[in-house]
């Protein structure tokens, strides 16, 4: 997004594009592009909620080996995503500078903007797909082959239509719900936006009292979903989206659920909270024209007791927990005062 874009934050209506590129990466190929170790590299932000999803995944997963990641700069210039964070501003295997680069190999003066997470692959340098709706269901469901051995069913079966359906309601009113409020050019838009949020947020609440996870007794994708906003609520959502009917620290259940799992390794782990801030607070200049960076809030209670194990549950399932962090792939240690 350019400058223009940045600017007209809150001065225009809000409206999420669709994902433009929806090709799949399957275990047949149908579409083109088959599952293979090493083909395809991962872009993403680590600012972003909906590229988190995708990074959470690929960890919970174990596709580290198979899966390459490139990080974006969190603050964007007027070509959107770059990739200044890497020695001399290039990705180190598509050698590109700048992510629309990709979609410019997919398609020549593309009208739509530049969105992570995104799938490129890495012998053509071409885009395959944005569409972070379903990225992190294949990876679940597709690249099996490629898991480790121990990863969670993060799409049980079984389970589906109850986490599709948890998923939906969760997308409108919290994931989508938060941008509609702050993004807001009208009071009315606003104070609709932000109600449907706490209402959504009231209910998940309860239905959390007495449960570990979203669904079922084990980590899914309606989990995952859910913690990338509640972990930017209070360092973002709260202030910058005006979603400050309460914090997320004063709800009791909802500040349990999202420490659990931001303890858990593979949620946590891959949280930059530097990042976050900076992106929202410096990028969204129409909403933040002075592009001051907030020093709140306190990070460390993230680390706090949860006891969030007396409801039982089995975050792995049958499975086991993911191994270290790569190296390559750290995060500053999170946690600590801003």
């Amino acid at each position: 997004m350019g400058e223009d874009g940045n600017s007209a934050y809150g001065h225009r209506t809000f409206k999420r594009s669709r994902s433009h590129f929806g090709d799949r990466i399957t275990a047949d190929g149908r579409d083109g592009w088959p599952v293979a170790a090493d083909r395809y590299r991962l872009v993403v932000s680590r600012a972003c909620p909906w590229a988190s999803r995708a990074v959470i995944s690929r960890r919970l997963l174990g596709l580290e080996p198979a899966l390459s990641l490139a990080v974006a700069d969190p603050v964007q210039d007027d070509r959107s995503w770059r990739f200044t964070l890497d020695p001399g501003g290039r990705d180190p295997v598509l050698g590109i500078r700048f992510l629309s680069e990709a979609y410019d190999k997919r398609e020549t003066g593309y009208p739509g903007g530049v969105s992570v997470p995104a799938m490129v692959d890495v012998p053509s340098g071409r885009l395959v797909t944005n569409d972070y709706q379903r990225i992190t269901l294949d990876l679940a469901t597709e690249w099996t082959a490629l898991h480790r051995a121990g990863a969670p069913d993060l799409y049980p079966a079984g389970r589906r239509d109850e986490i599709d359906q948890v998923m939906a309601e969760v997308y409108e009113d919290v994931n989508n719900g938060v941008y509609r409020a702050g993004f807001a050019t009208h009071q009315k838009e606003y104070e609709e936006a932000c109600a449907g949020v706490f209402r959504r947020l009231e209910l998940l609440g309860e239905r959390l009292s007495g449960q570990r996870y979203l669904v079922g007794d084990t980590l899914t994708e309606a989990d995952i979903r859910l913690f990338t906003t509640l972990v930017r609520f209070d360092a973002v959502y709260h202030g910058h989206f005006k979603c400050n009917r309460w914090k997320l620290a004063e709800h009791p259940v909802l500040w349990a659920y999202a420490r659990d799992l931001f303890q858990t390794p593979g949620f946590g782990d891959t949280v930059d909270f530097d990042h976050i801030k900076r992106h929202y607070y410096q990028v969204h200049t129409g909403i933040n024209p002075t592009g001051i960076v907030p020093l709140g809030p306190d990070l460390a209670g993230w680390l706090g007791p949860h006891h969030r194990e007396e409801l039982g549950g089995r975050p792995f399932g049958e499975g086991t927990p993911p191994g270290p962090v790569p190296p390559g792939e750290r995060v500053a240690p999170q946690g600590q005062p801003a």
